[in-house]
């Protein structure tokens, strides 16, 4: 016998009562019989895909919904801004400046809509929002964690960042709000927009109004030193007339000297050119002023333009800080799987165990008849 040839003698056969036949790790797996097999347990099978497409149905009951609305948002027209535009251009030509534009108030809107202190206090002044807590006493803890779960919720989105999306020749964003309910996904979205927009009018005009207040303090601060001045400068002159008085009476000056074509030499400190008469007069007058601006066409220009700025009506204008695109939209597609394909996958799920089960309890059976039949003494 050639040392190669190992295949086992007839008179050499040793049994092992519990050893797998080598020929079973051969095997091929037979299909036919698979489905003979699965076809045969084909009710137990359907049974289990009825059970689990009937658990699936149930969970969809419990699984939380979210429908989502969105706006879609750009910068405000220019006519729109139209009463802002005027109250501006009135300021500027009163010579106070204001640096307000669309592009401003857009970007200030967006900043405020990501603000979460804007965002409780809008939960905290929504009775709709505040009548989910119990009691009036509400926890802070528990105002917290609504205020984070709503704000996971409210997104800003800049349009320009969505590759998917085709570009356009403008800035637009994309609100969204997801909520358990289409009504109330709408309407807290477009709550809580109006209320952004409404702290960006009311910090627009402040602005506004703290820069015309800065403005008319320091104008008026201004006059009370030229008016200061000028009252010193009235003094001053006074007294210089009450001097020259003196010296043209000492000089016996009392008719205004005229040149007659001669040249004058008068004193650089006192004129007497006036003669008595005239400075005398000249003096009466300058006394009689009761106000030193009556004859200063600047100071009562600036008087004037203060007025104007302080008649400024700047706390009844409004104007919108945003142009919808797409108001907020009522949700008519829920998201996440629908119901039908939650059943679908359930079933396929159950289909799987179903098989595989039968399967299992098959191999088992086969196994343990196996091991009976090598339990068997030969």
């Amino acid at each position: 016998m050639s040392t190669m040839d190992i295949k086992p003698q007839k008179d050499t056969v040793v049994s092992f009562p519990h050893a797998t036949p080598m020929a079973s790790f051969g095997q091929e797996i037979d299909l036919l019989a698979m489905i003979e097999i699965l076809w045969n347990a084909k009710k137990r099978i359907f049974s289990v895909i009825f059970g689990f497409a009937m658990l699936g149905l149930l969970v969809t009951f419990f699984l939380p919904q979210k429908w989502t609305s969105n706006a879609v948002i750009t910068p405000p027209e220019r006519v729109q801004l139209t009463p802002l535009n005027t109250l501006l251009a009135t300021t500027k030509v009163l010579g106070v400046d204001a640096n307000v534009d669309s592009g401003t108030l857009f970007n200030l809107f967006i900043k405020k809509f990501n603000s979460s202190v804007l965002l409780e206090q809008f939960i905290t002044s929504s009775p709709a929002l505040m009548s989910q807590f119990n009691g009036t006493d509400v926890d802070p803890g528990e105002l917290h964690r609504a205020i984070v779960a709503i704000s996971e919720k409210m997104k800003a989105v800049d349009d320009a960042s969505n590759k998917k999306e085709p570009a356009t020749p403008y800035s637009s964003w994309t609100l969204s709000f997801t909520g358990p309910q289409p009504e109330e996904a709408q309407t807290i979205l477009a709550g809580y927009t109006q209320f952004v927009a409404d702290k960006v009018v009311e910090q627009t005009l402040s602005n506004i109004h703290d820069n015309v207040t800065m403005n008319i303090q320091i104008e008026k601060q201004r006059l009370v030193l030229d008016r200061a001045q000028m009252e010193n400068a009235k003094e001053t002159k006074i007294k210089r007339l009450n001097y020259s008085l003196e010296v043209a009476k000492a000089a016996g000056i009392n008719k205004p000297v005229y040149s007659k074509g001669q040249t004058i030499k008068d004193d650089p400190d006192y004129s007497v050119t006036l003669g008595t008469e005239g400075i005398s007069k000249k003096l009466e007058i300058e006394k009689s002023m009761k106000d030193v601006a009556e004859l200063n066409a600047d100071i009562l220009n600036r008087e004037y333009r203060l007025k104007q700025i302080e008649q400024l009506d700047i706390k009844n204008i409004r104007f919108p800080v945003v142009n919808y695109q797409l108001s907020p939209s009522l949700p008519v597609k829920k998201e996440g799987p629908g119901k039908a394909v939650i059943i679908l996958l359930a079933a396929l799920l159950g289909g799987m165990a179903g098989c595989a089960g039968v399967l299992l309890q098959h191999a088992r059976e086969s196994r343990r008849s196996q091991n009976l039949l090598d339990e068997q003494p030969v």
